[in-house]
């Protein structure tokens, strides 16, 4: 990333429009997420190093960083999705609620239904846009024709795709546009209730009015769910994100309300990135 591509007064502005002011009185909301000393390993290589902070409930979190600093490993560690690879170790502790993640005793399923994941290219299922929405319905036991078109019909209202999919629902999800896609996917991951929405680069292989599309409806969402984005895109985090954690090396440089970490970074490595002179 060069500095033309991220001038820093273009990311003021949009965290003046996107933040609320410091100090309006609002009580801080709950940590939903939170790591504490957490590392991850594979194999030999040390990938995340000390990691401790927390993320609040029903709000937009936004993790930066270069690439390969291992945003996305620290992002699929919240639903153990980094157990399909081999030799990974962990330590440290990660908590949804008072769920300790990567207890022994934790129901991994239950854990990826409560804590859902939305990636960075679209990927909906070979089949009717109506099935991949009942998909995870499906999978727990929900059969009966009119509980399933109910929650799909809710799911693809809440991810805004009802109008436009309504009149279509047999047909294959692969007709869709890629930013309907990734919607879609969306909506079978809000479809089965989760409490947190993880979200890996959603829009970086969506056209420009498909990326706003999304980033819309991050913003309507996070009344209802606790949502963390990781992005590249500064401008896309100081749009949507209340909080911003900055990663680098896998090393967690610096946490905060996203306006003052724009505006007024407290570490130069910080204030480097986000004024793009490296990255």
């Amino acid at each position: 990333m060069t500095p033309a591509e991220t001038p820093t007064p273009v990311i003021r502005t949009a965290v003046r429009a996107a933040a609320p002011e410091a100090g309006d009185g609002a009580p801080e909301p709950a940590a939903h997420l939170a790591a504490r000393g957490f590392g991850l390993r594979y194999g030999t290589h040390q990938a995340l190093h000390d990691i401790s902070f927390e993320i609040p409930e029903h709000r937009v979190t936004a993790i930066i960083g270069p690439s390969g600093c291992c945003k996305s490993t620290f992002l699929r560690s919240f639903n153990r999705m980094n157990d399909l690879i081999p030799n990974v170790g962990t330590s440290g502790e990660l908590r949804v609620g008072s769920l300790d993640v990567n207890a022994p005793s934790t129901d991994v399923v239950a854990l990826r239904r409560r804590v859902g994941m939305v990636f960075q290219r679209p990927n909906p299922f070979p089949q009717s846009v109506f099935d991949n929405v009942a998909f995870g319905l499906r999978l727990l036991g929900v059969r009966q024709r009119s509980v399933l078109g109910e929650r799909v019909e809710a799911s693809l209202r809440r991810a805004a795709l009802w109008e436009e999919v309504k009149d279509r629902l047999d047909r294959s999800a692969l007709q869709l546009s890629g930013g309907q896609q990734q919607r879609l996917c969306i909506a079978r991951c809000l479809a089965v209730d989760p409490e947190v929405l993880l979200m890996d680069e959603p829009a970086s292989a969506l056209d420009p009015t498909s990326t706003a599309r999304v980033e819309e409806l991050v913003l309507e969402l996070k009344g209802r769910y606790t949502i963390v984005v990781v992005t590249h895109n500064m401008q896309q985090a100081a749009r949507i994100s209340d909080r911003t954690a900055f990663l680098m090396q896998g090393r967690l440089i610096e946490v905060g309300d996203t306006r003052r970490l724009f505006t007024n970074p407290k570490e130069k490595l910080t204030e480097d990135y986000i004024t793009g002179r490296f990255g």
